[in-house]
């Protein structure tokens, strides 16, 4: 059974080369992808926030200082137990 004709190394370094490239370029378009679903997920996070925020009547400094108590009082239980 006769073979097709081969590929030069020349040839076949060519086909990896374009191959990494297109891999290369899909990576970035699907990295683009994931980074604007983060964005999105951020939104949504922060207007989830603001609305609680709103409902709640605190501003953002107000908002922080309570937090901010709520993570000493807990980092404090943490190291006692």
């Amino acid at each position: 059974m006769a073979r097709g004709q081969r590929k030069t190394v020349e040839e076949k370094i060519a086909e990896k080369e374009e191959l990494i490239s297109a891999l290369r370029t899909r990576l970035k378009s699907e990295q683009n992808e994931l980074d604007a679903l983060y964005k999105d997920k951020r939104d949504k996070d922060l207007e989830g926030l603001n609305q609680l925020l709103e409902e709640s009547g605190l501003n953002v400094d107000e908002a922080s200082e309570i937090l901010q108590e709520y993570v000493r009082q807990h980092s404090s239980e943490q190291q006692s137990a």
